[in-house]
């Protein structure tokens, strides 16, 4: 039996999983220790806690524990990262770049840093939103110091070809960043064989606690530093200083435990979820998949759905159904997605998407009411709408005059 509101945004944030939200309650008001209190067994507890954390997520990605920083989430990681590197390596080079389809808290470091005197270089993407290696390559300078990549989009699940990147990249000399929020946990990364140098990690994407991630560092072969960005007490190896949330982290360190364990048989079962979620959708007209041709995430999905708009349909669903117009972290803006007007989407086909991203609960039912629900509001909205009609009028003459 159906439960509403249906959830399909799993992009945005995912639930807890109750085996993960187990492993953490004890940390609340049993071992309760703050883990930099080492002179006494309830900090060792702590301490203890986070060590095995720190080798569950290290273990997912194919790094040792050492190479495991904790922090609050994916965004200070990214902070981190950025901002640590250009600080640090400022005698070498100002140069960074990344890519115009990147996540805000990459894109707005990154505008920080240009403020700051670097420089930045925002690579456009194709009409799948890839970057190829060759396009690295032609932007590289003897002064780049970094090159930051989203691992794979949060709007349409897009996988950049990072391995191959990767080695462009040292090639030059420089240092690799991986925003991996989206990708961890869903396809396999393994951080030598990637030639990953720093990755970002968040929990709330892998059905863990939010408020907590992690910023993985090459130790060797480079070893790569970084110039601290919270100052205080030295945790966390003096790279982020601050109290260690230490039932957050027991929570992120489960999750990826979790996710090693079920990645295969889980990404099989979410790709005939989305395959059966597109079929549906895609018997709508003038609908197409943003991205299609390019290697995506099994879970997700950004469609276009011509001559609508994304928001009034999302409003009559009448809250039964959580899906998104874009990214969690923009959806609040009023302008269309930069991700999608990256890709050669008009304002006008950005405004009329939608991303379905699915998750660890999601079910064949939900997937059909889904498909039923946006095939009648997108309907009912076209109907309603007088330039839809023009549309459709100029579509089938358009038509007329190929036949001729």
């Amino acid at each position: 039996m159906l439960k509403f509101p249906i959830y399909a945004d799993y992009n945005a944030t995912t639930p807890v999983d109750k085996l993960v939200l187990e492993a953490m309650l004890p940390y609340f008001t049993q071992h309760f220790g703050n883990a930099a209190s080492r002179g006494h067994i309830m900090g060792l507890d702590a301490d203890e806690a986070i060590i095995n954390a720190r080798k569950q997520v290290a273990n997912l990605i194919g790094a040792t524990d050492k190479e495991i920083i904790f922090t609050s989430g994916a965004t200070e990681s990214i902070n981190l990262a950025l901002k640590g590197v250009f600080s640090l390596y400022r005698t070498k080079g100002n140069h960074i770049i990344t890519v115009q389809t990147a996540h805000k808290a990459m894109l707005e470091s990154c505008e920080f840093i240009e403020k700051m005197g670097g420089e930045v270089t925002y690579l456009p993407v194709d009409k799948n939103g890839l970057v190829s290696p060759a396009v690295v390559e032609a932007a590289m300078k003897p002064t780049t110091i970094l090159v930051a990549l989203l691992h794979a989009n949060n709007e349409t699940g897009v996988i950049q070809p990072l391995r191959e990147i990767s080695k462009v990249v040292h090639r030059h000399g420089a240092i690799v960043f991986s925003d991996a929020a989206q990708a961890i946990g869903k396809i396999k990364i393994q951080v030598d064989d990637d030639g990953i140098d720093l990755m970002a990690i968040s929990a709330h994407k892998i059905y863990g606690p939010k408020g907590v991630g992690a910023l993985y560092i090459r130790r060797k072969n480079p070893r790569v530093t970084l110039a601290p960005q919270i100052h205080g007490g030295g945790h966390e190896r003096g790279l982020r200083s601050g109290t260690q949330n230490v039932p957050g982290i027991v929570g992120l360190g489960h999750a990826a435990m979790l996710c090693g364990a079920e990645m295969k048989e889980e990404s099989l079962r979410l790709a005939a979820l989305r395959a059966r979620l597109e079929k549906g959708l895609l018997e709508i007209p003038r609908t197409f998949i943003n991205g299609k041709v390019a290697e995506r995430l099994t879970h997700v999905t950004n469609i276009c759905f011509e001559g609508i708009d994304s928001g009034t349909v999302l409003n009559g669903f009448n809250r039964k159904i959580a899906i998104s117009t874009g990214s969690a972290c923009s959806s609040a803006l009023p302008s269309p997605s930069h991700v999608l007007q990256a890709m050669g989407l008009t304002a006008q086909e950005a405004s009329a998407s939608f991303r379905f991203s699915l998750g660890r609960f999601s079910t064949e039912e939900e997937v059909d009411y889904i498909v039923e629900q946006v095939q009648l509001h997108v309907g009912m909205y076209r109907a309603q709408n007088p330039a839809w009609d023009e549309t459709k009028g100029k579509i089938i003459k358009d038509a007329a005059m190929i036949e001729k």
